[in-house]
């Protein structure tokens, strides 16, 4: 059964090679990032993660990456014997990928959703992974944050992240299922899938500290649940 539970955003910029200049102002998100993956490899050395992208559903394992497709050949591998490279490894397996390296994980599976499945199906999903002990859920909130939003502002996006961040704050499932895809997908919030598959993992859940932030106009919740 899955103990330990970590959400985090997946956006390029936790990686300092990617943002040069920028890296003192990213990193507040990079640091909650990385404690909330050293809490995660602190009970587990294999990983579970979920994340979206549109060439899911699939499951990817031990590869390596590159962030070149973000500006630098940056090398990260899914597990500490990765024996194959995938030069076009989707941003939320990049991500985790750098996650583990980082915090010094063994291993992570990654299982990618396509942006637009059911609630119902996340759910399921979420029932089926509960034989890990560890699993990350990767996902961005919405993009329509002020006046820095990467899409236009929408008065929208607050009321929506907001509830996003209370139900992780409270280890909230229902509220987590109860997100309105359609919403989530006007909002630019493409970490909509994985946090309902999250809500679908068995567990007497609760929530041992989390964190919004939404420095660029992108909101980016982190959380650690723990059963």
């Amino acid at each position: 059964m899955i103990s330990r539970l970590v959400v985090v955003p997946h956006p390029p910029l936790l990686v300092p090679e990617l943002v040069s200049d920028a890296a003192r102002d990213t990193e507040p998100v990079r640091s909650a990032c990385l404690a909330a993956a050293r809490d995660l490899a602190a009970h587990a050395p294999d990983w579970v993660a979920v994340g979206v992208d549109p060439s899911g559903p699939r499951v990817v394992e031990g590869v390596t990456g590159t962030f070149r497709g973000f500006g630098v050949d940056v090398r990260v591998s899914l597990s500490d014997d990765a024996s194959s490279v995938e030069e076009e490894l989707p941003l939320p397996a990049l991500v985790a990928a750098w996650l583990r390296d980082r915090v010094g994980a063994r291993s992570v599976r990654v299982h990618l959703v396509p942006p637009d499945l059911s609630t119902a199906e996340c759910v399921a999903l979420g029932e089926r992974l509960a034989g890990s002990p560890a699993l990350l859920v990767l996902g961005d909130g919405s993009h329509r944050h002020g006046e820095r939003a990467v899409g236009r502002p929408d008065e929208r996006a607050e009321p929506f992240d907001e509830d996003v961040r209370k139900a992780l704050a409270t280890a909230d499932t229902a509220a987590l299922r109860a997100l309105d895809p359609a919403l989530a997908a006007e909002l630019g919030a493409h970490g909509r899938a994985a946090w309902q598959v999250a809500a679908g993992v068995p567990g007497a859940w609760r929530c041992a500290r989390s964190e919004f932030l939404a420095p660029f106009g992108v909101g980016y919740h982190v959380a650690v649940w723990e059963a």
